[in-house]
């Protein structure tokens, strides 16, 4: 009845089936071929799941005269002719998911049944009793019902952004998002109590980080940050959840190749928002991978400045992650409200990749002995960066630098009602170097090593032990950073001191994929510079295209590094990553657009390059724009070459709707754009 799927906002879903949220009545109309007779009873049957049993609260037993088992309860409404409205309601705790409902008449002790039907019952964020409760409406207008949105990638000194089509109303999604659970390794393992189980957001949200990635269980997508990815798609050329999703389903569940942290983020929260938790997806720059649980993260270079993958930490340019709102009845109240969910297959967690859910308030708070995974999550923002100089030739390294506040920088989710970035860095932190960020953080130590004491050698406190260095150093961009041009940028070098210095400078230039994996050198140079006191000056850098473009991956990222030595003194690191832009891809819409009247929309993109680009594709999506996504095959364009493509659209819901789009070509792996589209009715 459209009526119950208004009342349970559920009436976005495409999917016909009868979908309602827990707590909350609804109604339905049964057709009895004679009146009920005094003495006569409805029992009806709702059940869940394998082996459903009133025991374990996956069925119930309830009836129109009031008896019920397992908080479940039914009243006649209203009897035209024969013709009940029948008002049914689940508790606000009942777990969620497919059931099955039969009704059965008792008169004079027989008893005739007949099966109703199935519906889904969802989590209920516009119900107080419910553990998802979300009070202000216009958050929950964004955080469950909004079904496009913005991910920030990039770095701190340049952040991008990507439209993400969440599309968690779009066809199949809700039955895809139930079979997700219905594949996990709890589930394989004991599904009478993981059905059971479902009742509780922290266990369901828990399950499904681990079902994202692919690891351990065949989950939805497989991770690959190598910079090769034969045999799938690169991972920045997703433009949404949606044909994840399905194409998850199509394979017969195995792996969608390939995902990196914001394509697992953007799929997770579109099964969160499907389901009814209220979720969002959160970007952490400079987050730090801890894999010792030591709150800092090693970083190594040889003499050379040349960056090395040594070690098993790493600092990432940015990571994706996502919060769910929910109660933490197992915490205590403060530790209520946005909770850390990470299905990036980072590290194993009760052994399983899987993240969360981990309290914001807690990690603000250093209570990094709670469930779940906060000493990961806590370093992610947290962790200190040491920097070492390795010496190949005898095995040896030597701390150089220690950084306490260059990690967990500008978090940022998108702003509700707005395409506006909002920062949050303060729910995760304290300010940095303020009284309560140091407690927090001297906390965290005594928690993770309870024994240790925590004098002078700590080693934040180790770190001037060598003096100061008596120069400084820093990359600065001289040009716009731009794919198929010259990386112009420059070594600022100034002598801090008033005797004169001699520098031996070495620098490089790699390719990286964003969370540090290096792919190929690209440049390098030496240079040996004199410094009167305390003058500084500018070392030019210059890169060009044909040395950096067979090795650039989509990322559009380069690493530029130069290790500065005067006489005995420390070395002086310095180093500094650097995004490209691409091209720009524009797209325009060219009439007005109106629900269910075609509408034509333009892309526009010029080839930058003096030498041809082919292989071109565009992918579009956007939902409530269009159904399933289009693939258009693009012409190869001569050097400078303007394209001009027009598509059609056909609008299916009004507002404002998000159209992202994706070209791909031999020359540009990935290039992003979206558009806003009002449409009327």
């Amino acid at each position: 009845m459209p009526v119950n799927r208004r009342a349970h906002h559920t009436d976005k879903y495409y999917s016909q089936d009868f979908i309602v949220r827990r707590g909350q009545p609804w109604e339905m109309v049964i057709s009895c071929n004679r009146s009920l007779e005094s003495g006569e009873d409805l029992n009806f049957v709702v059940s869940t799941g394998p082996q459903p049993s009133e025991s374990a609260r996956t069925k119930a037993v309830f009836s129109i005269s009031g008896r019920s088992t397992g908080g479940w309860n039914a009243a006649i409404k209203a009897n035209n002719n024969n013709n009940l409205t029948i008002a049914v309601a689940s508790p606000a705790n009942a777990p969620i998911g497919w059931y099955t409902m039969n009704v059965e008449i008792s008169s004079q002790g027989r008893v005739s049944s007949q099966k109703l039907g199935m519906f889904i019952l969802l989590f209920n964020p516009w119900l107080q009793a419910d553990d998802v409760f979300m009070s202000n409406q216009a958050h929950r207008q964004e955080y469950v019902e909004e079904d496009s949105g913005i991910i920030y990638v990039g770095s701190t000194n340049r952040i991008g952004m990507v439209g993400w089509n969440y599309g968690q109303f779009e066809e199949d999604i809700l039955s895809i998002s139930l079979s997700i659970l219905d594949r996990s390794l709890n589930f394989r393992r004991d599904p009478v109590t993981d059905v059971a189980r479902r009742n509780d957001p922290k266990y369901v949200c828990r399950v499904l980080s681990a079902m994202i990635n692919s690891n351990d269980d065949n989950g939805v997508l497989a991770g690959n940050w190598s910079g090769n990815y034969a045999g799938g798609l690169d991972p920045r050329t997703w433009n949404g959840s949606v044909e994840i999703l399905k194409n998850w389903k199509k394979s017969g569940f195995r792996p969608v190749q390939y995902g990196q942290c914001w394509v697992f983020a953007g799929t997770l929260n579109t099964v969160l928002r499907c389901l009814g938790v209220p979720s969002r997806v959160i970007t952490n720059f400079n987050s730090a991978h801890d894999t010792d649980r030591n709150l800092s993260v090693d970083v190594y270079y040889d003499a050379m400045g040349n960056p090395l993958e040594k070690g098993s930490d790493s600092v990432w340019n940015f990571h994706v992650w996502n919060e769910g709102w929910f109660v933490r009845t197992d915490l205590g109240p403060s530790y209520n409200g946005w909770q850390v969910l990470d299905a990036t297959p980072q590290e194993r967690s009760q052994g399983v990749f899987q993240c969360g859910p981990a309290s914001v308030n807690g990690i603000r708070d250093g209570d990094i002995n709670l469930n779940f995974d906060m000493v990961f999550i806590f370093a992610e923002v947290n962790a200190d960066r040491i920097t070492w100089i390795y010496n190949s030739s005898n095995g040896s390294q030597k701390q150089n630098s220690l950084d306490t506040y260059s990690i967990g920088k500008y978090i940022s989710t998108k702003a509700v009602g707005s395409n506006a970035r909002m920062d949050i860095t303060d729910k995760y932190k304290y300010p940095e170097g303020s009284s309560e960020e140091r407690q927090v953080h001297q906390k965290a130590l005594s928690k993770l090593k309870p024994n240790a004491s925590f004098g002078p050698t700590s080693a934040r406190d180790l770190a001037g032990e060598e003096g100061a260095p008596s120069i400084s150093g820093r990359f600065r961009v001289v040009s716009a950073l731009a794919v198929g041009k010259e990386v112009s940028l420059a070594l600022m070098l100034k002598n801090l001191t008033r005797d004169r210095k001699t520098v031996t400078v070495n620098m490089t230039a790699w390719t990286i994929v964003y969370n540090g994996t290096l792919v190929h050198e690209v440049w390098k140079d030496s240079a040996t510079i004199s410094l009167d006191p305390e003058e500084e000056i500018q070392h030019p850098v210059k890169i060009a295209y044909s040395l950096y473009d067979r090795y650039l991956k989509a990322d559009n990222m380069i690493r530029t590094t130069a290790v500065c030595k005067v006489t005995d003194e420390a070395e002086v690191v310095v180093e500094r990553d650097v995004i490209l832009d691409n091209p720009t891809l524009t797209l325009e819409v060219l009439e007005e657009a109106h629900v269910r009247k075609p509408v034509n929309v333009q892309m526009l993109f010029s080839n930058p390059l003096d030498e041809p680009v082919r292989d071109c594709v565009l992918m579009v999506e956007g939902s409530g724009l269009l159904r399933g996504n289009l693939r258009i095959d693009v012409p190869a364009l001569r050097p400078k070459e303007k394209s001009r493509i027009r598509f059609e659209i056909l609008p299916t819901r009004s507002g404002t709707k998000q159209l992202v789009a994706d070209f791909s070509c031999n020359k540009f792996p990935a290039i992003k754009a979206m558009l806003f589209i009002d449409v009327a009715e």
